[in-house]
């Protein structure tokens, strides 16, 4: 295999859930079948790396120094929701149900992997939680080990400073049969149960 193909077949090896099969796969594809949608692609990682930055104030993607939702006056500024990346904020966005702000962790807490506080920006999110407006912080973080992990972690350090601190519920999803639904889900379901 030639350089230049076997650097693009590591390259796309890069992407989530692709190994080295479907990465040659999808350079054998874009070179034999499309050149004009794989030169596309270039220009399109190129200029998204060039623009997009975090954003000063919830960390998301954005091209501006602020992103939309930060600058949006309609938004509730007493609510923060801290999300582990952008895709779940924009899950959350479009339930259509939160009118808060956001703090975009860019990941969450495994100290298995070497991510502690810092890579997570946990200071940045403290001082978005302490500014004199934020009255609640609601966690958003996934209901993995390590998002639970990240969670209590950031709970307890937000409690600490005097801030509510809520988390989003667990429960049956809509529309689940209770004999397709895992043990631990329903246990969760039963737990967090409330009156009607």
């Amino acid at each position: 295999m030639s350089k230049a193909l076997e650097f693009l077949t590591e390259a796309l090896r890069r992407l989530p859930g692709v190994g080295p099969k479907s990465a040659q796969r999808m350079a054998f594809h874009l070179l034999q079948h499309d050149r004009e949608g794989a030169a596309m692609l270039s220009r399109a990682l190129f200029q998204a790396v060039d623009a997009v930055h975090h954003c000063a104030l919830c960390n998301t993607f954005t091209e501006h120094e602020v992103c939309e939702n930060c600058l949006d006056s309609e938004r509730d500024t007493r609510l923060l929701c801290v999300v582990e990346t952008p895709a779940d904020q924009l899950m959350i966005e479009q339930t259509l149900t939160y009118q808060g702000l956001y703090f975009v962790l860019m990941g969450r807490l495994s100290p298995l992997d070497g991510i502690g506080p810092k890579d997570i920006h946990l200071e940045k999110l403290l001082a978005r939680a302490n500014d004199g407006v934020v009255s609640e912080v609601v966690l958003a973080t996934n209901f993995t080990n390590e998002g639970e992990a990240t969670a209590h972690y950031i709970s307890e350090m937000l409690k600490a400073r005097g801030l509510k601190v809520s988390r989003l519920a667990r429960g049956v999803p809509v529309g689940g049969e209770l004999e397709y639904v895992d043990a631990g889900t329903i246990a969760r379901a039963m737990l967090d149960r409330r009156s009607t």
